[in-house]
């Protein structure tokens, strides 16, 4: 009985803990439908918006955290670095209806460690979950095709040169309107840290002014 019992308690500890973050309940209760089937999973939030999930995910330190790319009509991909920041242990599955190449690299690159559009069959979700928990990164065999087309007709979704996560967070400031100074308040950095970055942007994209910003960052789905 004692050995059963601890038994028990080694396969109690062992569970994955996710929070499910789309702003459509239907969506919510199916995932959490599909997932707590899995003895492996162990659902321990949902949330509907960006702040929501960023208080569960700083709340609840998830094993993983499975993303819509947009709630309540704002991108989540902006906050990615904030929430793995908050839960360094967390791994991020985003699970989309996004099928552009752009927003998947934009999302692995900004630090999601899985992309899967909605229409995947429920054991590739259950497996792309596992997959991330353990460390692994996890790409949509269909999206990986797209992706792979899109970079041999385009090398280098940055015209060659790529962003890195920190970049691609003051450039979706940046095109949301915030100045410098608000930049720097926000990202807990020096504005001339935020000027330098502005700079990387600038000469890597060959943005300048505010039109050519908001472009750059709709194009990498950093904008609602």
């Amino acid at each position: 009985m004692n050995a059963d019992r601890a038994e028990q308690g080694v396969e109690a500890v062992s569970r994955l803990s996710v929070v499910i973050a789309d702003d459509h309940p239907v969506v919510r209760a199916g995932l959490r439908a599909l997932l707590s089937r899995d003895e492996s999973f162990e659902i321990v939030a949902e949330s509907s918006t960006v702040p929501e999930t960023a208080q569960a995910v700083a709340k609840e330190q998830p094993s993983v955290l499975v993303l819509d790319l947009t709630m309540a009509g704002r991108s989540s991909l902006p906050t990615i670095p904030d929430l793995l920041e908050a839960s360094p242990g967390t791994r991020i599955l985003i699970l989309t209806m996004q099928e552009d190449p752009a927003f998947a690299r934009a999302a692995l690159r900004t630090g999601a460690a899985g992309y899967l559009l909605k229409e995947a069959a429920a054991e590739e979700l259950v497996g792309a979950a596992r997959q991330v928990a353990r460390g692994a990164i996890y790409l949509q065999p269909a999206m990986g095709a797209r992706l792979a087309i899109a970079d041999a007709g385009a090398p280098g979704a940055d015209g060659g040169a790529s962003l890195t996560a920190r970049e691609l967070r003051v450039l979706s400031l940046l095109a949301l309107g915030h100045t410098n100074q608000e930049v720097a308040r926000r990202l807990y950095v020096s504005v001339r840290t935020v000027e330098t970055h502005r700079a990387r942007i600038r000469d890597k994209l060959g943005t300048e002014t505010r039109a050519e910003l908001i472009a750059a960052a709709r194009e990498r789905g950093l904008l609602g």
